[in-house]
């Protein structure tokens, strides 16, 4: 009785299309769910994610589960992750992904997920980081470890996904770092992050944490732009 009063007075509403929520419906409304633009890359052995990064670096597997639009659902999704305080998308996201990727073998040998990391003073700002509970819930769902103290961001950039290619391009000095490498020796890292654009960000990350020995480098994201 105390929730249907607090939704009568106080009415979730879709993080998608903004129209109110049902009792048994949480963050974004069937409707919506089934709208969403899954890729079903990993399903599919779709490995366009995967040529993303060919030639720069190299990745063993690679997926995104939405495809990512200007002014469509997934950008609406994604701001309201990114600025308007709704961590619980990625939540949302990464149970959804990490049930999928649980059912396939090639994701069953990753040792650890580790997210794209903030720059300190951005997670201040935002109060935390836009992946973390993505990358959690598929760890969760891997049954494997969630280490976010290893991956370091030292310089800060500008959000990438609404500037023009050129510009995503020279965000690919940003500055990244690791602690511990020895930690990751031999292990099969699931790198998470929200959107890939150009796959710079993700390309110097991997730089990084190849200073660790004998890795395997793998990737998952929210969405892949069009």
């Amino acid at each position: 009785m105390v929730i249907n009063l607090l939704n009568l007075f106080f009415p979730k509403v879709c993080l998608s299309c903004t129209g109110h929520l049902s009792d048994n419906e949480l963050h974004v409304c069937t409707d919506c769910r089934h709208q969403l633009p899954v890729t079903n890359f990993h399903f599919k052995d779709d490995d366009r994610v995967k040529k993303v990064f060919f030639g720069r670096v190299k990745v063993e597997n690679a997926t995104a589960l939405l495809h990512f639009s200007k002014k469509g659902m997934v950008q609406q999704l994604m701001h309201n992750l990114k600025y308007r305080g709704h961590e619980d998308v990625g939540l949302f996201l990464g149970e959804w992904l990490g049930a999928e990727l649980a059912q396939i073998e090639a994701y069953k040998t990753v040792d650890v997920v580790i997210p794209v990391p903030l720059h300190k003073a951005k997670q201040r700002k935002r109060g935390y980081n836009q992946v973390s509970k993505f990358g959690k819930a598929i760890a969760t769902a891997l049954a494997t470890e969630y280490r976010e103290d290893l991956l370091l961001k030292v310089s800060n950039t500008q959000t990438q996904v609404f500037k023009n290619r050129l510009t995503r391009w020279s965000d690919a000095n940003a500055i990244f770092d690791i602690n511990n490498p020895e930690e990751l020796n031999n292990k099969h890292i699931l790198l998470v992050d929200d959107i890939i654009t150009t796959g710079a960000t993700i390309e110097k990350c991997a730089e990084v944490l190849n200073k660790a020995k004998n890795i395997k480098l793998s990737v998952a994201t929210m969405a892949i732009t069009d």
